[in-house]
């Protein structure tokens, strides 16, 4: 599913990297550990998380994910948007909670990772 067609649908604000929302993701991941999210998540996932550090940036771009929403109204301060706007990361932010966007994204036809 296109992430433009994701922000419409769920009024997500697009936080960074705006020029990328053609990208498509395949599957949803909700964690807040970043471990879980580097053995877990892969290439063409979209993570949902309330982290807001530079660090979600690095996994994010290290495993190739599609996106990151950062859940309940949480704001990245303006190293992390930096950092997304440089290695060309899809910051997305919702004021819903972490549960309620991946229901909405489950609604839609997103799954979470097929093991």
């Amino acid at each position: 599913m296109e992430l433009k067609k994701i922000v419409d649908k769920l009024g997500l604000e697009v936080a960074a990297g705006a020029e990328h929302l053609g990208r498509a993701a395949q599957s949803s991941y909700v964690s807040d550990l970043l471990s879980d999210v580097m053995a877990n998540a892969g290439e063409g996932t979209l993570w949902i998380t309330i982290q807001t550090h530079a660090n979600i940036v690095a996994v994010c771009a290290l495993h190739d994910l599609a996106a990151v929403v950062i859940a309940n109204g949480k704001r990245p301060n303006e190293e992390t948007l930096a950092r997304a706007e440089e290695e060309g990361v899809v910051l997305l932010l919702s004021p819903q909670s972490a549960f309620d966007v991946a229901g909405r994204l489950y609604e839609l036809g997103l799954r979470g990772i097929e093991r």
